[in-house]
């Protein structure tokens, strides 16, 4: 009773953590995808110099920590080009995401090359522009084929998201260690904390699951004839 009666007491602010962590979650995946499907493009189409620049970015953001991007941007890039104003909440969601982007532009890059030479040979010889032909014939295969990896990225920026605390982001860990110390609890609010972030992952990805079967296309990619 007395855990029951702390979650009940806590019950608003533990709801209010988990919303921070679903939009941490939700706009690194889209900043990911912005930023990552362009450098895709560009590791397969660019030319050399532009492949090598985002060869040198996704190897740094890769190559760190989450932990160390987040201390870097909050205490040194973002101050630097004066954006240091930005709230916690902003700069977590941003590293989340221009670090997704580097493992997203990878599986999106996977993915564009696995569409056949040939498509973009027939689409050329229609006529279509090589800005065409990448829109219209190229992408939407190479999208599906990515999805599945794509949805990968899910779990992983949600655990990731959790060192935001680090930073004084007030998303689930931080409001379960404010009850943590209020309370003098420890293990059963941690072993809650636990599970709300299992129903999330699980959640997420029946979400994300459930819409690579809505687009799938029988047969595509599975080496059915």
């Amino acid at each position: 009773m007395d855990l029951l009666s702390i979650l009940i007491d806590w019950f608003p602010y533990l709801l209010s953590g988990v919303a921070a962590t679903l939009g941490l979650v939700l706009a690194a995946l889209g900043l990911g995808v912005l930023v990552g499907l362009p450098m895709a493009l560009g590791q397969v189409y660019g030319s050399r110099p532009v492949r090598s620049v985002i060869g040198v970015y996704v190897w740094f953001f890769r190559g760190l920590p989450i932990l160390v991007l987040l201390f870097l941007f909050w205490f040194g890039i973002f101050p630097a080009v004066g954006l240091g104003d930005l709230s916690a909440f902003v700069v977590g969601a941003i590293v989340l995401g221009l670090r997704g982007a580097a493992y997203q532009s990878q599986i999106f890059r996977g993915a564009i090359q696995s569409v056949g030479e040939g498509q973009m040979i027939a689409a050329r010889s229609l006529g279509m522009s090589r800005f065409t032909a990448i829109r219209s014939v190229i992408l939407p295969q190479a999208m599906r084929i990515a999805l599945p990896g794509w949805s990968n990225e899910y779990p992983n920026i949600l655990t990731d998201s959790a060192v935001c605390y680090a930073i004084g982001v007030a998303e689930l860990l931080t409001i379960t260690s404010r009850m943590v110390t209020q309370t003098n609890v420890m293990m059963p609010v941690y072993l809650v904390a636990a599970g709300i972030f299992i129903i999330l992952n699980y959640g997420g990805l029946k979400v994300l699951h459930g819409l690579e079967k809505k687009v799938a296309v029988p047969g595509f990619g599975t080496g059915a004839v």
